[in-house]
């Protein structure tokens, strides 16, 4: 890994540990989730001038009104889907920055993800690049309809809050996968997890969150 990916100062394994930490502390259990929490350099996901906050664990901003989210929250989200024994195929609804995408992507075998602000795309699409990532699919697209094309899916996780679970990503869920998906308007939104059985879904509250609204569209 280049000097770059490291880090120097804030940006250092000292402030990765750190935060691994915290994490720990705030009940991440699953020690894979940690150890790729670790070993990811969140600070080339973020600009150069937010770099030093970038181990912090709270969420930053990455432009066009949207955010990197907040390392717990990744971390919470990600321990739900590794519920899933076997993550074949890992849809990602909102790319954003990427940072989550790389996450996912040490433990799928392949990840799809969508995201409708372009410029966030290419960006994002130039770090999985670098890092070195073969197993992710990026889409220029509106995540309200999936990506039915490579359906169905272990595993879905939406990075925007919608104010209803979306039927059609239901539809694009496998059997026995996860949906992990933010609903509800601002200041009341809950993180689900949304089961896939021969009997229907099933689902349950992992926590209290706050994610930007979930648009139709491209932008």
């Amino acid at each position: 890994m280049t000097s770059r990916f490291q880090g120097i100062g804030m940006t250092s394994q000292r402030s990765r540990d750190r935060l691994v930490g915290q994490l720990r502390e705030m009940g991440v259990q699953s020690e894979r989730v940690l150890a790729a929490i670790k070993n990811t350099p969140r600070h080339i996901f973020v600009d150069e001038a937010l770099a030093s906050r970038a181990y912090d664990n709270t969420a930053l901003p990455i432009g066009h009104n949207q955010t990197i989210s907040q390392p717990y929250i990744v971390a919470r989200m990600t321990e739900a889907l590794l519920e899933i024994e076997d993550l074949d195929k890992v849809l990602e609804i909102g790319t954003g920055c990427g940072y989550q995408t790389a996450i996912l992507a040490q433990f799928a075998r392949q990840v799809y993800s969508i995201e409708r602000v372009e410029a966030l795309l290419t960006k994002a699409r130039q770090r999985f690049y670098a890092l070195k990532y073969r197993n992710i699919k990026v889409k220029y697209g509106d995540g309200n309809s999936g990506w039915p094309e490579n359906a169905l899916y272990n595993g879905i996780l939406v990075s925007a809050a919608p104010i209803t679970v979306p039927e059609v990503l239901l539809e694009q869920l496998a059997p026995n996968g996860r949906l992990i998906i933010p609903i509800g308007r601002s200041g009341e939104q809950e993180l689900l997890s949304i089961a896939r059985t021969d009997e229907g879904f099933t689902k349950k509250r992992l926590d209290w969150v706050s994610f930007v609204p979930m648009l139709g569209g491209m932008g």
